[in-house]
């Protein structure tokens, strides 16, 4: 019953914040658990983009100023900012970003790198759309394009690490939104475990951002590693992907969730209802339901 959006701007105005906001406000009856987005926004050189979760729950600031003094120390962060539950940092790493996410979650108890990457931020928080907005602005959040996820927990609890969008850990600007269920998630979730994954959630649709990125680091190119994916992955679903430069959809050999698909000369819009898109554009594209085993990768 959950939502999921994503929106391409072909034009590069950079509305992705206040696209996906009306869109996933349209959607926000699908899921009133909680509500995040993935921006892609510009990018500077070898710069990272870092959002940290400081805890569900405490002094925020000074927790965030501690983190911050850390990394400062070591010579990685250029600037940082804290608001609601995250530390928002800029970052020139001398070494890989999973090296930097678990040198970030060993400074203290709690810590999460929720995204991480050269043009990727994600936001995400326990409540509506709207709640959202009114915590971070996600309608001034400037991009090309992005995904975004209404969730109506079905199982595992509510709050910040299992609401979506997924950063995929390890992969940078990698991020993923789920509608449905994998139906063999513990059986991926253990055999990954053996090699050493780490799993932040018992959310099952964490798993599918994790397997895209190890079918990439194998060499398979993202689009092979989409349809690598209506082969491994069981279940009903739809789903969306973005990274730094491409936003795509694959939707389940059942077809058994709902996904639309809008496309001409301006944007691609891609819902799970209708009205999301009419929400965000009118009737500016016509919209078409996707097909079973169907999958499309758009590149920005």
């Amino acid at each position: 019953m959950c939502g999921i959006a994503g929106f391409l701007d072909k034009t590069r105005r950079g509305s992705a914040g206040a696209t996906l906001l009306k869109m996933l406000t349209a959607l926000g009856c699908r899921g009133p658990d909680s509500a995040g987005v993935a921006i892609y926004g510009s990018g500077a050189g070898d710069v990272l983009k870092l959002r940290i979760k400081l805890g569900e729950r405490g002094a925020f600031e000074e927790k965030g100023r501690k983190v911050a003094e850390q990394l400062r120390e070591c010579g990685m962060i250029k600037e940082s900012s804290v608001t609601g539950a995250y530390l928002h940092a800029l970052l020139e790493p001398r070494v890989s970003a999973r090296d930097v996410e678990r040198f970030i979650e060993s400074l203290a108890p709690g810590l999460e790198v929720v995204s991480l990457g050269r043009r990727l931020e994600i936001v995400k928080q326990v409540g509506s759309p709207q709640d959202l907005e009114a915590a971070y602005g996600i309608s001034r959040f400037r991009g090309t394009h992005g995904i975004g996820h209404t969730r109506l927990c079905t199982e595992s609890r509510v709050d910040l690490s299992h609401s979506q969008p997924f950063w995929a850990h390890g992969a940078p600007d990698l991020a993923t939104a789920h509608n449905g269920h994998i139906t063999n998630y513990h059986t991926l979730r253990r055999r990954y475990e053996q090699h050493g994954v780490r799993f932040y959630t018992e959310n099952d649709s964490e798993v599918i951002g994790v397997y895209l990125a190890d079918q990439c680091s194998k060499g398979m190119a993202l689009e092979e590693a989409m349809k690598a994916s209506l082969k491994d992955l069981d279940g009903s679903f739809s789903y969306v992907v973005a990274t730094a430069d491409a936003l795509g959809f694959v939707k389940d050999p059942f077809a058994l969730k709902p996904l639309i698909v809008a496309e001409n000369d301006a944007f691609v819009a891609i819902a799970t209802e209708e009205i999301a898109i009419r929400a965000a554009f009118g009737s500016e594209a016509d919209a078409r339901e996707a097909q079973a085993r169907e999958l499309k990768l758009w590149r920005a």
